[in-house]
């Protein structure tokens, strides 16, 4: 959690210098190759029958579509923000446990998603009605439903193939996706600072290669919804890496928006009485 808060503030950093997609597909290509060694070495398994179709679904909306729409989002929106409003993705999660499971939806998720959407409405109201910075909230909860959405398929493949060779395919088919963005990439980066460069690096060995293998390791074991609650700790990190590194806080609205975001995805994690 810590690395993937890390990750908000390193985007932020770059975003001037390098463009979403480019961003992204520099990200998981640098991860992959990190990856390569370890997962040859561990003997990469490959993905058999409906895994295969799950791998490349969670590879194209997770490693792929999401971290373009992030990058995208943190043009508008300051690292603290972008995080506390991806971070909505829990209850998201829960909501489609109940759709499939036809259980129903219990008053704490009824409450927990008004609470939270609530706080979004806080953060768009709050920003002196700046059409940009609306953009930005929408990409921002766009972001969220494909980190729900790749939650959800990267715990199906997990029930037939390990975490590392989970997360290598993500990154390696992520990388595919986005190789229409290779030509900017390229121009991009010969002209970004060493700075840049280095930020852009980071993001693929730690967030990306490090902590999406220990995201898998310990999603192959716990619940999805329940594991997911340990995202709260991301916008705290977040916004205090920020404000540290980048001088960057968020204003008020959005603190308190925010506040009210994961507020939501606590209420809606209480367990009702039958």
């Amino acid at each position: 959690m810590v690395l993937w808060a890390s990750a908000f503030v390193a985007i932020r950093f770059v975003g001037e210098d390098l463009s979403p997609g480019p961003l992204a597909l520099i990200r998981v290509l640098v991860a992959t190759a990190v990856l390569t060694p370890f997962a040859l070495r561990a003997g990469l398994q490959i993905p058999r029958g409906r895994a295969w179709w799950l791998v490349v679904a969670y590879a194209v909306l997770w490693m792929g579509v999401y971290s373009v729409v992030v990058n995208a989002a943190e043009q508008h929106l300051d690292a603290g923000t972008t995080s506390m409003l991806v971070n909505i993705a829990p209850i998201l999660v829960t909501v489609w446990v109940g759709l499939v499971q036809q259980g129903g939806f219990a008053r704490p998720l009824v409450i927990g998603l008004v609470v939270a959407f609530t706080g979004v409405s806080v953060i768009a109201l709050g920003n002196d009605g700046a059409e940009r910075d609306v953009v930005g909230i929408a990409l921002a909860v766009l972001a969220a439903v494909l980190y729900a959405a790749g939650v959800l398929l990267q715990k199906g493949a997990l029930r037939t193939i390990d975490s590392l060779s989970v997360t290598w395919w993500g990154t390696a088919l992520g990388a595919v996706a986005l190789l229409p963005f290779l030509p900017t990439a390229w121009a991009q980066a010969g002209a970004a600072p060493t700075s840049v460069l280095l930020s852009a690096l980071y993001l693929g060995v730690f967030p990306t290669a490090l902590a999406f293998s220990l995201w898998a390791y310990a999603l192959r074991r716990v619940d999805a919804a329940r594991l997911s609650l340990s995202s709260y700790l991301v916008p705290a990190f977040a916004v205090l890496l920020s404000w540290i590194l980048l001088a960057e806080v968020p204003t008020v609205a959005a603190l308190v928006g925010g506040t009210l975001c994961l507020a939501g995805v606590a209420i809606s994690r209480i367990r009702s009485r039958a």
